[in-house]
């Protein structure tokens, strides 16, 4: 099969095209033919040499894919040879074949193409996982998603909504704002405005997503409502601050946070069994739907790497691996 490798920690130059095996599904493993594979800040990281797949999982960068199944291993009862599936990969999905736990597999929602499905696994388990299982979003309260052009963004302004939260998103430029106000937030543009004045006037954050870090860190406990809950996924501006926990426990606050690639293969099927019960309802009714910036040929995941690196993206980035039947 064809595929993508990283030949050595570095920039984009260093991902290069190679032929490999086509790896074999074990057991309670599923083969996938991939047609589409998402392109995820976690690769970028990857390909840096700063983040590691875990044991066991694929060197190969990509941690998502839309496809159908080639084959399954021993026993998968719930898949067979030709379901359309999109996929949670623990790495592999810059690849013409790429296995997975069959439990991290989902069928394509309703209406939705393959190119689309491929949108969904990383942002939808990590936005449902972080958004919902644990910041236990209710109807009617105050929501703020900082980076809410991008791809983890774009999905959780939309699940937000539908969930029947007021939103509030963070981003860059007029375009970027533009964006996120199409999808129903109330778009912060974060270079000419101060976001914990802007949330602390609406009454403060209920819940908020945030993949910044840094000095976010202690802004974010700052504009959050008393009982507000704050969950972080990333640190794209570094994982340490001083904060005021004297805040935390007058205000009742609460911090969480979790990476997704670690956790166990029985964590995240339950995520995967909580996403077909309730978000693929919502995706299928078209109140959630993936957005799209750009597509690349597969050979052409380096220039993918430094569209994303560029930050000038809204919604995801995805790699053409296969052609679609």
């Amino acid at each position: 099969m064809q595929a993508i490798e990283i030949s050595s920690p570095g920039g984009a130059e260093v991902l290069r095209p190679v032929t490999r095996p086509v790896p074999v599904a074990g057991h309670g493993q599923i083969l996938i033919r991939v047609v589409w594979a998402g392109v995820n800040r976690p690769d970028v990281l990857q390909r840096a040499g700063s983040y590691a797949p875990p044991p066991g999982a694929s060197d190969l960068p990509g941690l998502e894919c839309a496809g159908e199944v080639a084959a399954v291993g021993p026993g998968v009862t719930r898949w067979r040879p030709g379901d359309r599936v999109c996929a949670l990969l623990p790495g592999g999905g810059y690849a013409q074949y790429a296995t997975c736990p069959a439990d991290h597999a989902l069928p394509i929602p309703q209406g939705l193409s393959l190119r689309l499905a491929a949108a969904l696994p990383e942002t939808a388990f990590t936005v449902w996982s972080n958004v919902v299982m644990r910041g236990a979003l209710q109807p009617g309260e105050r929501f703020l998603v900082h980076g809410g052009s991008s791809g983890i963004g774009t999905m959780a302004i939309q699940v937000a909504r539908a969930l029947g939260a007021r939103v509030w998103a963070t981003a860059g430029s007029a375009e970027k704002c533009a964006a996120c106000e199409r999808l129903g937030a109330t778009a912060i543009n974060y270079r000419e405005q101060d976001f914990v004045a802007v949330l602390r006037k609406a009454g403060g954050a209920d819940l908020i997503l945030d993949m910044v870090g840094g000095d976010y860190i202690a802004r974010n406990v700052r504009c959050l409502a008393d009982d507000g809950r704050l969950a972080m996924i990333a640190f794209l501006a570094g994982p340490k601050a001083e904060i005021n926990f004297a805040q935390i426990m007058a205000r009742r606050l609460s911090v969480t946070g979790s990476t997704l690639r670690p956790q166990s293969d029985l964590a995240k099927a339950r995520i995967a069994g909580a996403l077909q019960e309730r978000l693929w309802p919502l995706v299928e009714a078209g109140a959630v739907r993936p957005l799209i910036d750009s597509t690349f040929p597969l050979a052409e995941a380096a220039e993918a790497h430094r569209r994303m690196e560029g930050s000038g993206h809204i919604g995801k980035i995805l790699l053409r691996v296969s052609a679609e039947d």
